[in-house]
Protein backbone atom coordinates (compact mmCIF):
# COMPACT_ATOMS: atom_id res chain seq x y z
CA UNK A 1 0.00 0.00 0.00
CA UNK A 2 2.88 2.47 0.43
CA UNK A 3 4.47 1.76 -2.66
CA UNK A 4 1.01 2.85 -4.78
CA UNK A 5 0.68 5.77 -2.25
CA UNK A 6 3.93 7.28 -3.17
CA UNK A 7 3.23 6.21 -6.72
CA UNK A 8 -0.13 8.32 -6.46
CA UNK A 9 1.62 11.22 -4.85
CA UNK A 10 4.50 11.42 -7.55
CA UNK A 11 2.15 10.73 -10.20
CA UNK A 12 0.26 13.95 -9.08
CA UNK A 13 2.85 16.44 -8.57
CA UNK A 14 3.89 15.57 -12.00
CA UNK A 15 0.77 15.63 -14.18
CA UNK A 16 0.77 19.91 -14.11
CA UNK A 17 4.15 20.42 -14.79
CA UNK A 18 3.85 17.64 -17.43
CA UNK A 19 0.81 19.15 -18.72
CA UNK A 20 2.26 22.72 -18.99
CA UNK A 21 5.44 21.73 -20.55
CA UNK A 22 4.76 18.49 -22.76
CA UNK A 23 1.69 19.34 -24.25
CA UNK A 24 1.22 17.95 -27.84
CA UNK A 25 4.95 17.00 -28.15
CA UNK A 26 4.16 13.97 -30.17
CA UNK A 27 6.81 14.05 -33.06
CA UNK A 28 5.38 16.35 -35.63
CA UNK A 29 3.62 19.05 -33.84
CA UNK A 30 5.39 22.54 -33.56
CA UNK A 31 7.77 21.35 -36.02
CA UNK A 32 6.04 20.19 -39.50
CA UNK A 33 2.75 21.46 -41.10
CA UNK A 34 0.34 18.94 -39.59
CA UNK A 35 -2.70 20.86 -40.01
CA UNK A 36 -3.77 21.61 -43.28
CA UNK A 37 -5.56 25.24 -42.71
CA UNK A 38 -6.05 28.05 -39.90
CA UNK A 39 -8.51 30.48 -38.41
CA UNK A 40 -7.20 34.19 -37.76
CA UNK A 41 -9.21 36.68 -35.51
CA UNK A 42 -8.47 40.13 -36.75
CA UNK A 43 -7.55 43.20 -34.77
CA UNK A 44 -7.97 42.13 -31.01
CA UNK A 45 -7.10 44.78 -29.07
CA UNK A 46 -4.08 44.09 -26.59
CA UNK A 47 -3.16 47.67 -25.08
CA UNK A 48 -2.76 51.23 -26.00
CA UNK A 49 -0.33 53.84 -25.59
CA UNK A 50 0.61 56.79 -26.74
CA UNK A 51 2.73 57.36 -29.86
CA UNK A 52 5.33 59.47 -31.21
CA UNK A 53 3.34 61.77 -32.82
CA UNK A 54 1.24 62.57 -28.81
CA UNK A 55 -1.72 60.73 -29.77
CA UNK A 56 -2.80 57.47 -28.17
CA UNK A 57 -3.30 54.20 -30.11
CA UNK A 58 -5.18 51.15 -29.69
CA UNK A 59 -2.41 47.98 -29.73
CA UNK A 60 -4.02 45.40 -31.92
CA UNK A 61 -2.87 41.69 -32.98
CA UNK A 62 -4.23 39.03 -35.87
CA UNK A 63 -4.44 36.21 -34.09
CA UNK A 64 -3.53 32.99 -35.85
CA UNK A 65 -4.66 29.12 -34.65
CA UNK A 66 -4.62 25.91 -36.34
CA UNK A 67 -8.03 24.90 -37.61
CA UNK A 68 -9.91 22.06 -35.82
CA UNK A 69 -7.21 21.83 -33.40
CA UNK A 70 -8.73 20.76 -29.32
CA UNK A 71 -5.33 21.23 -27.69
CA UNK A 72 -5.96 23.71 -24.77
CA UNK A 73 -2.31 24.31 -23.95
CA UNK A 74 -0.50 25.38 -26.90
CA UNK A 75 2.38 27.74 -27.34
CA UNK A 76 2.32 30.65 -28.81
CA UNK A 77 4.27 32.99 -31.16
CA UNK A 78 4.46 36.61 -30.43
CA UNK A 79 5.61 38.16 -34.09
CA UNK A 80 6.10 41.72 -34.99
CA UNK A 81 6.60 43.23 -38.45
CA UNK A 82 9.32 45.07 -39.35
CA UNK A 83 9.95 48.75 -41.45
CA UNK A 84 12.25 50.39 -40.03
CA UNK A 85 9.72 51.77 -36.98
CA UNK A 86 8.38 53.90 -39.70
CA UNK A 87 6.12 51.68 -41.98
CA UNK A 88 5.60 48.31 -42.31
CA UNK A 89 1.90 46.54 -40.85
CA UNK A 90 0.87 43.09 -38.75
CA UNK A 91 -0.64 41.81 -41.97
CA UNK A 92 2.98 42.78 -43.89
CA UNK A 93 4.53 40.17 -46.46
CA UNK A 94 7.65 39.60 -43.73
CA UNK A 95 5.34 38.72 -40.96
CA UNK A 96 1.95 36.75 -42.45
CA UNK A 97 3.53 33.59 -44.05
CA UNK A 98 5.99 32.25 -41.24
CA UNK A 99 2.33 33.27 -38.95
CA UNK A 100 0.39 30.95 -40.99
CA UNK A 101 2.78 28.13 -41.14
CA UNK A 102 3.44 28.27 -37.80
CA UNK A 103 -0.50 27.82 -37.19
CA UNK A 104 -0.50 24.92 -39.20
CA UNK A 105 2.27 23.57 -37.23
CA UNK A 106 -0.11 23.68 -34.42
CA UNK A 107 0.94 27.04 -32.06
CA UNK A 108 -0.98 29.75 -31.63
CA UNK A 109 0.24 33.13 -33.42
CA UNK A 110 0.02 36.76 -32.86
CA UNK A 111 0.97 39.17 -34.97
CA UNK A 112 1.13 42.70 -33.39
CA UNK A 113 0.84 45.97 -34.23
CA UNK A 114 3.41 48.33 -32.53
CA UNK A 115 3.52 51.93 -31.84
CA UNK A 116 5.35 53.47 -35.09
CA UNK A 117 6.77 56.87 -35.65
CA UNK A 118 9.93 58.84 -34.87
CA UNK A 119 9.54 62.06 -33.38
CA UNK A 120 13.25 64.41 -34.54
CA UNK A 121 14.84 63.45 -38.00
CA UNK A 122 17.64 65.66 -36.87
CA UNK A 123 18.53 63.73 -34.37
CA UNK A 124 18.19 59.83 -35.80
CA UNK A 125 19.83 57.16 -33.76
CA UNK A 126 18.13 58.76 -30.77
CA UNK A 127 14.84 58.65 -31.87
CA UNK A 128 15.01 55.48 -33.24
CA UNK A 129 16.29 54.01 -29.99
CA UNK A 130 13.17 55.79 -28.39
CA UNK A 131 11.17 53.93 -31.30
CA UNK A 132 13.01 50.60 -30.49
CA UNK A 133 12.11 50.91 -26.70
CA UNK A 134 8.11 51.42 -27.66
CA UNK A 135 7.76 48.58 -29.42
CA UNK A 136 10.13 46.65 -26.64
CA UNK A 137 7.05 47.63 -23.99
CA UNK A 138 4.02 46.77 -26.39
CA UNK A 139 5.60 43.73 -27.03
CA UNK A 140 5.73 42.95 -23.38
CA UNK A 141 2.06 44.10 -23.10
CA UNK A 142 1.39 41.29 -26.03
CA UNK A 143 2.96 38.74 -23.73
CA UNK A 144 1.23 39.32 -20.75
CA UNK A 145 -2.07 39.87 -22.77
CA UNK A 146 -1.91 36.27 -23.36
CA UNK A 147 -1.16 35.45 -19.89
CA UNK A 148 -3.67 37.80 -18.57
CA UNK A 149 -6.29 35.81 -20.46
CA UNK A 150 -4.82 32.58 -19.19
CA UNK A 151 -5.10 33.25 -15.77
CA UNK A 152 -8.50 35.63 -15.57
CA UNK A 153 -10.51 35.19 -18.56
CA UNK A 154 -10.63 31.42 -18.89
CA UNK A 155 -7.90 31.17 -21.21
CA UNK A 156 -10.01 31.68 -24.41
CA UNK A 157 -7.23 30.87 -26.87
CA UNK A 158 -6.30 27.77 -25.50
CA UNK A 159 -2.11 28.65 -24.67
CA UNK A 160 0.28 27.61 -22.11
CA UNK A 161 1.57 30.79 -20.89
CA UNK A 162 4.79 28.99 -19.86
CA UNK A 163 5.66 28.69 -23.48
CA UNK A 164 4.98 32.24 -25.13
CA UNK A 165 7.84 32.76 -27.71
CA UNK A 166 8.93 36.40 -28.98
CA UNK A 167 10.23 37.39 -32.63
CA UNK A 168 10.07 39.28 -35.47
CA UNK A 169 11.70 40.90 -38.82
CA UNK A 170 14.03 43.23 -39.30
CA UNK A 171 12.58 46.28 -36.76
CA UNK A 172 10.90 43.58 -35.05
CA UNK A 173 13.47 41.36 -34.84
CA UNK A 174 15.36 44.54 -32.62
CA UNK A 175 12.17 44.22 -30.58
CA UNK A 176 12.43 40.93 -29.37
CA UNK A 177 16.50 40.94 -28.93
CA UNK A 178 15.72 44.43 -26.71
CA UNK A 179 12.84 42.73 -25.05
CA UNK A 180 15.04 40.03 -23.93
CA UNK A 181 18.35 41.08 -23.34
CA UNK A 182 17.82 44.18 -21.67
CA UNK A 183 16.72 43.97 -17.76
CA UNK A 184 18.04 46.68 -16.25
CA UNK A 185 17.61 50.59 -16.95
CA UNK A 186 21.04 51.11 -16.96
CA UNK A 187 21.30 49.69 -20.20
CA UNK A 188 19.04 52.17 -21.93
CA UNK A 189 20.88 55.22 -23.21
CA UNK A 190 20.73 58.38 -21.26
CA UNK A 191 19.30 60.13 -24.63
CA UNK A 192 16.71 58.30 -24.16
CA UNK A 193 13.44 59.98 -21.69
CA UNK A 194 12.00 57.03 -20.12
CA UNK A 195 9.73 60.14 -18.29
CA UNK A 196 7.94 61.42 -21.77
CA UNK A 197 4.28 60.18 -22.61
CA UNK A 198 4.73 57.11 -24.01
CA UNK A 199 8.09 56.22 -22.88
CA UNK A 200 6.93 55.80 -19.10
CA UNK A 201 6.88 53.13 -17.22
CA UNK A 202 10.06 51.61 -17.12
CA UNK A 203 11.38 48.57 -18.87
CA UNK A 204 7.57 47.22 -18.74
CA UNK A 205 5.91 50.36 -20.20
CA UNK A 206 2.28 50.80 -19.33
CA UNK A 207 0.75 49.27 -22.68
CA UNK A 208 -1.43 47.10 -21.12
CA UNK A 209 -1.89 44.18 -18.97
CA UNK A 210 0.48 45.22 -16.11
CA UNK A 211 1.11 42.83 -13.58
CA UNK A 212 2.07 39.38 -15.24
CA UNK A 213 5.14 38.24 -16.70
CA UNK A 214 6.81 39.90 -20.55
CA UNK A 215 9.62 37.07 -20.48
CA UNK A 216 9.45 35.12 -23.41
CA UNK A 217 10.96 31.59 -23.09
CA UNK A 218 13.01 32.13 -26.29
CA UNK A 219 13.31 34.54 -29.29
CA UNK A 220 14.03 34.70 -33.21
CA UNK A 221 15.19 37.74 -35.25
CA UNK A 222 14.90 37.84 -39.27
CA UNK A 223 18.00 40.10 -39.82
CA UNK A 224 17.27 41.98 -36.56
CA UNK A 225 20.19 43.93 -33.80
CA UNK A 226 20.73 44.45 -30.42
CA UNK A 227 22.09 48.30 -29.62
CA UNK A 228 25.02 46.39 -27.41
CA UNK A 229 25.94 42.67 -27.74
CA UNK A 230 27.41 42.49 -23.90
CA UNK A 231 24.27 43.38 -22.78
CA UNK A 232 23.34 39.33 -23.73
CA UNK A 233 24.75 37.17 -20.30
CA UNK A 234 24.98 34.51 -18.44
CA UNK A 235 21.98 32.67 -18.65
CA UNK A 236 19.79 34.33 -20.94
CA UNK A 237 17.23 32.87 -23.03
CA UNK A 238 17.75 31.12 -26.31
CA UNK A 239 18.06 32.59 -29.65
CA UNK A 240 17.68 32.08 -33.23
CA UNK A 241 18.38 34.27 -36.45
CA UNK A 242 18.65 34.45 -40.24
CA UNK A 243 20.94 37.28 -41.62
CA UNK A 244 22.17 37.93 -45.07
CA UNK A 245 25.78 38.54 -45.14
CA UNK A 246 25.57 41.82 -47.42
CA UNK A 247 22.74 43.50 -45.66
CA UNK A 248 22.84 46.67 -46.94
CA UNK A 249 20.12 48.26 -44.01
CA UNK A 250 20.93 46.07 -40.90
CA UNK A 251 24.95 44.99 -40.21
CA UNK A 252 25.30 41.20 -40.09
CA UNK A 253 28.15 41.73 -37.85
CA UNK A 254 28.95 45.19 -36.03
CA UNK A 255 28.53 48.54 -38.02
CA UNK A 256 25.53 50.76 -38.63
CA UNK A 257 21.96 51.01 -39.36
CA UNK A 258 21.75 52.65 -42.43
CA UNK A 259 18.28 54.86 -43.76
CA UNK A 260 18.16 56.67 -47.15
CA UNK A 261 21.97 55.95 -47.59
CA UNK A 262 22.46 57.69 -43.84
CA UNK A 263 25.01 56.11 -41.20
CA UNK A 264 22.33 56.31 -37.76
CA UNK A 265 23.44 54.60 -35.24
CA UNK A 266 26.02 52.04 -34.41
CA UNK A 267 24.54 48.64 -33.49
CA UNK A 268 25.68 44.53 -33.02
CA UNK A 269 23.69 42.40 -35.69
CA UNK A 270 22.91 39.09 -36.10
CA UNK A 271 26.72 37.52 -36.38
CA UNK A 272 28.28 39.53 -33.12
CA UNK A 273 25.21 38.17 -31.08
CA UNK A 274 25.44 34.75 -31.93
CA UNK A 275 29.25 34.97 -31.38
CA UNK A 276 27.96 36.42 -27.82
CA UNK A 277 25.78 33.74 -27.36
CA UNK A 278 28.43 30.89 -28.12
CA UNK A 279 30.66 32.85 -25.91
CA UNK A 280 28.63 32.76 -23.28
CA UNK A 281 27.01 29.28 -23.74
CA UNK A 282 23.58 30.03 -24.53
CA UNK A 283 21.47 27.86 -26.72
CA UNK A 284 21.43 29.33 -29.93
CA UNK A 285 21.10 28.94 -33.93
CA UNK A 286 22.61 31.15 -36.33
CA UNK A 287 21.75 30.37 -39.97
CA UNK A 288 23.56 32.36 -42.55
CA UNK A 289 22.88 33.95 -46.35
CA UNK A 290 25.86 34.65 -48.21
CA UNK A 291 25.45 37.49 -50.40
CA UNK A 292 21.86 37.90 -49.39
CA UNK A 293 20.16 41.04 -48.94
CA UNK A 294 18.35 43.06 -46.13
CA UNK A 295 14.93 40.36 -45.09
CA UNK A 296 15.81 37.67 -47.91
CA UNK A 297 12.92 35.29 -46.88
CA UNK A 298 10.63 38.51 -48.21
CA UNK A 299 10.25 37.49 -51.63
CA UNK A 300 11.66 34.94 -52.23
CA UNK A 301 10.01 31.62 -51.28
CA UNK A 302 13.77 29.75 -51.52
CA UNK A 303 15.06 32.11 -48.73
CA UNK A 304 11.43 31.79 -46.81
CA UNK A 305 11.46 28.18 -46.90
CA UNK A 306 14.92 28.29 -44.93
CA UNK A 307 14.26 30.65 -42.96
CA UNK A 308 10.78 28.88 -41.71
CA UNK A 309 12.91 25.26 -40.91
CA UNK A 310 15.52 27.30 -39.15
CA UNK A 311 12.91 29.25 -37.00
CA UNK A 312 10.10 26.40 -36.73
CA UNK A 313 13.20 23.48 -36.19
CA UNK A 314 14.81 25.59 -33.59
CA UNK A 315 11.36 26.77 -31.53
CA UNK A 316 9.93 23.69 -31.56
CA UNK A 317 12.82 22.30 -29.36
CA UNK A 318 12.15 25.57 -26.76
CA UNK A 319 8.85 24.48 -26.50
CA UNK A 320 9.42 20.74 -26.19
CA UNK A 321 12.50 20.31 -25.03
CA UNK A 322 12.50 16.13 -25.52
CA UNK A 323 12.77 17.07 -29.70
CA UNK A 324 16.41 16.60 -31.09
CA UNK A 325 18.54 19.32 -31.85
CA UNK A 326 17.95 21.36 -35.24
CA UNK A 327 19.17 24.04 -36.41
CA UNK A 328 18.86 24.27 -40.37
CA UNK A 329 16.95 23.46 -43.44
CA UNK A 330 14.68 20.64 -43.29
CA UNK A 331 11.70 19.61 -45.27
CA UNK A 332 8.20 20.86 -42.65
CA UNK A 333 5.88 18.82 -44.89
CA UNK A 334 7.50 15.28 -43.85
CA UNK A 335 6.52 14.76 -40.63
CA UNK A 336 7.86 11.18 -39.31
CA UNK A 337 6.26 8.50 -39.45
CA UNK A 338 5.33 6.95 -36.60
CA UNK A 339 3.36 3.07 -35.68
CA UNK A 340 -0.42 3.68 -35.39
CA UNK A 341 -0.22 2.71 -31.71
CA UNK A 342 -0.36 4.64 -27.84
CA UNK A 343 -0.10 1.79 -25.24
CA UNK A 344 0.11 5.12 -23.04
CA UNK A 345 -3.69 5.41 -23.96
CA UNK A 346 -4.89 3.16 -21.49
CA UNK A 347 -8.74 4.12 -21.82
CA UNK A 348 -8.01 4.56 -25.51
CA UNK A 349 -9.86 8.15 -25.96
CA UNK A 350 -6.73 9.32 -28.10
CA UNK A 351 -5.26 11.40 -25.63
CA UNK A 352 -3.29 10.75 -22.33
CA UNK A 353 -5.25 12.29 -19.37
CA UNK A 354 -5.17 11.50 -15.85
CA UNK A 355 -7.92 8.81 -16.49
CA UNK A 356 -4.89 7.39 -17.90
CA UNK A 357 -2.66 7.57 -15.00
CA UNK A 358 -5.82 6.36 -13.02
CA UNK A 359 -6.63 3.23 -14.71
CA UNK A 360 -3.17 2.11 -15.05
CA UNK A 361 -2.63 2.72 -11.07
CA UNK A 362 -6.05 0.65 -10.65
CA UNK A 363 -4.06 -2.26 -11.92
CA UNK A 364 -0.83 -1.66 -10.55
CA UNK A 365 1.00 -5.04 -9.42
CA UNK A 366 -0.79 -6.84 -12.48
CA UNK A 367 0.90 -9.80 -13.58
CA UNK A 368 -1.65 -11.30 -15.77
CA UNK A 369 -3.21 -10.21 -19.07
CA UNK A 370 -2.81 -6.31 -17.81
CA UNK A 371 -3.66 -4.14 -20.22
CA UNK A 372 -1.77 -1.05 -18.80
CA UNK A 373 1.73 -2.57 -19.10
CA UNK A 374 2.95 -0.15 -21.35
CA UNK A 375 6.44 -1.20 -21.48
CA UNK A 376 5.50 -4.91 -22.73
CA UNK A 377 7.51 -6.47 -19.91
CA UNK A 378 4.62 -8.44 -18.55
CA UNK A 379 4.11 -6.30 -15.50
CA UNK A 380 2.44 -2.97 -14.10
CA UNK A 381 5.26 -1.12 -12.25
CA UNK A 382 6.77 2.04 -11.67
CA UNK A 383 8.20 1.69 -14.88
CA UNK A 384 4.66 2.18 -16.64
CA UNK A 385 4.06 5.06 -14.61
CA UNK A 386 6.55 6.95 -15.33
CA UNK A 387 6.21 6.03 -19.40
CA UNK A 388 2.81 7.67 -19.10
CA UNK A 389 3.59 10.51 -17.14
CA UNK A 390 6.86 11.21 -20.11
CA UNK A 391 4.08 11.81 -22.54
CA UNK A 392 1.42 13.13 -20.70
CA UNK A 393 -1.39 15.46 -22.41
CA UNK A 394 0.21 14.04 -25.78
CA UNK A 395 -2.30 13.27 -28.67
CA UNK A 396 -2.06 9.44 -30.12
CA UNK A 397 -0.70 8.62 -32.04
CA UNK A 398 2.77 9.78 -30.33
Amino acid sequence: MRHITLIILLAFVSLDFAAQTNSGCDGSRYRYRVFNDFTVDYDVQYGSNITASGSNIALVMDIYRPLGDVNPNRPVVVAAHGGFFLAGSNDGTDIVPICQDLARMGYVVASISYRLGIDNFFDLATSLQEAAMRGVQDAKAAIRFFRKTHAVEGNPWGIDPTRIVLGGSSAGGFIALHAAYIDNLGEIPPSVDLTANGLNGGLEGVSGSPGYSSTPLSIFSFSGAIGDANWIAAGDIPVVSTHGTADGTVPFGTGYVSLLGLSVIQVDGSETIHNRADLLGIDNCFHVFPGADHTPHDGSYAYYDTTRAVMAGFTSRQVCPMYPPQCGWYDVDAPPIVPDTCPEDIVSDGIITVADVLALLGQFGCTVNCTADVDGDGFVTVADVLAVLAVFSNICPI
